[in-house]
């Protein structure tokens, strides 16, 4: 099972980035995927959810309007597009995939992708 990031950098304040995550090693569209973040210091934060055929989308008060998240079930892919970053959104960006059957939960970690927003 993998999950990899990318798309992250430097920035400047009220630029925009595209995060990628590539999944393999299991049936990406039979998970819920999020993408959660960490700033120094601070606890992960959950930063947007989209449910498994994507019908549904979830964002934290901070980057609503500002972040999408969306997936292609076809490649394996899920994306977050952030628009208007702040220094604030400085963080290492981390994707999550998570299945719940039968009261057993499935979930996996990429390995995270910084995004620096500074001047």
């Amino acid at each position: 099972v993998q999950l990899v990031e990318s798309g992250g950098g430097l920035v400047q304040p009220g630029g925009s980035l595209r995060l990628s995550c590539a999944a393999s090693g299991f049936t990406f569209s039979s998970y819920d995927m999020n993408w959660y973040r960490q700033a120094p210091g601070k606890g992960r934060e959950l930063v947007a959810s989209i449910s498994r055929a994507g019908s549904s989308t979830n964002y934290a008060d901070s980057v609503k309007g500002r972040f999408t998240i969306s997936r292609d079930n076809v490649k394996n892919t899920v994306y977050l597009q952030m628009n208007s970053l702040k220094a604030g959104d400085t963080a290492v960006y981390y994707c999550h995939a998570i299945r719940v059957s039968f009261g057993r939960t499935y979930d996996y970690w990429g390995q995270g992708t910084q995004v620096t927003v500074s001047s």
